[in-house]
């Protein structure tokens, strides 16, 4: 019942490329979006699936083609799950049963070698056994490293905001591995959630001395791909606690000669609540993307959000009046728009 079934034996002969690859999947364990060939090549190098393809029409039995297999699949599956990557790191005496057993795999593939039946394949099958080896050996030495920087990212941390605002939990970091694109690359080292926008500066100071890519985000609503991080050594810092706002305000903007409707907000205030804001006040608010239920305003700016409203009144940069960001030095900066043309940037010469 759920033997697998080759695509092109379902398909009819003239709907098949003639010189279309075939995306073969003998891994095991992999449930991901990943072929075979991505996964050799991110744990192997690019060269090693040269090898492995020019194997592959010589085989006998398939029995070390398997383990390698095994091998690479066991390696995967922890990569790929933040909750074995804890697993492994609370127990080191299983982290340490996993490793010999990827070690006895490729030893008894090293057994099963005959240089003199084809001194050309087994030489491929040499160069293999090598990258694998290497690979195990990072995968260990991986685990060890991630331990090292969490004490010392917890310790950092841990002067700068509560200690329940540092997160290196699965759960946490499956929450913040993507956004709506649905794009996963890379699981983020640490998710950071302070508690009010004065830590926002000393933060991000404590994770450039880690060594860490910071990534901003609020609801994780982007099509983008913005808050995704594409690096292990990486930190997201969340918004969404950052959600202080103001009742519409009348103020005279800086080079203007009469009052406008303002609206101060944090980064972490969903979109819907200053639109409502505006509403109470007689106003409408300009931007309205088809994620306002969940979108924050600090990433509408980030990503210079519209929606249907933005064709008449301008996109979130265009309405904006000031805002104050945290830069990559880790200082605060602060930007005024003079002589607000309550209107779009590109309607006018200087902004």
């Amino acid at each position: 019942m759920n033997a697998p079934i080759q695509l092109k034996s379902l398909m009819p002969a003239d709907a098949i490329a003639p010189h279309e690859p075939e995306r073969i999947r003998e891994i095991p364990y992999n449930y991901t979006s990943f072929s075979d060939r991505e996964i050799v090549i991110r744990l192997l190098g690019a060269p090693a699936w040269g090898w492995l393809n020019k194997l592959r029409d010589e085989r006998r039995t398939g029995r070390s083609a398997r383990m390698l297999y095994e091998v690479l699949g066991d390696i995967w599956v922890v990569q790929r799950n933040p909750y074995l990557q804890d697993d492994l790191l609370d127990n080191p005496k299983r982290r340490v049963l996993l490793v010999q057993a990827l070690q006895h795999r490729l030893g008894e593939i090293e057994k099963r070698r005959k240089p003199a039946d084809d001194p050309e394949r087994d030489a491929l099958v040499g160069q293999l056994l090598d990258v694998a080896r290497q690979a195990v050996q990072a995968f260990d030495a991986h685990f060890v490293e991630t331990a090292t920087l969490r004490r010392q990212a917890q310790k950092v941390l841990a002067r700068l905001t509560a200690k329940d605002n540092i997160k290196f939990d699965g759960l946490s970091r499956v929450s913040h591995v993507t956004d709506a694109t649905d794009w996963r690359v890379e699981y983020p080292f640490v998710v950071l959630t302070p508690d009010s926008e004065a830590e926002m500066a000393h933060l991000v100071k404590g994770c450039i001395e880690l060594g860490l890519t910071i990534i901003p985000r609020g609801g994780g609503t982007g099509y983008t791909g913005g808050a995704i991080p594409l690096t292990w050594k990486s930190v997201v810092i969340n918004t969404e606690k950052l959600e202080a706002m103001t009742e519409v305000e009348m103020r005279t903007l800086p080079g203007l000669d009469h009052e406008v409707g303002t609206v101060w907000t944090e980064a972490g205030v969903v979109t819907n609540r200053v639109a409502q804001a505006a509403e109470r006040a007689g106003f409408v608010f300009a931007v309205d993307p088809t994620s306002a239920d969940a979108s924050c305003i600090g990433g509408n700016i980030a990503m210079n959000a519209g929606g249907k409203k933005a064709v008449l009144w301008g996109t979130s940069l265009d309405n904006l009046a000031s805002w104050r960001m945290v830069t990559p030095q880790a200082e605060w900066l602060e930007v005024t728009r003079i002589k607000h043309n309550m209107g779009k940037i590109h309607d006018v010469d200087v902004a």
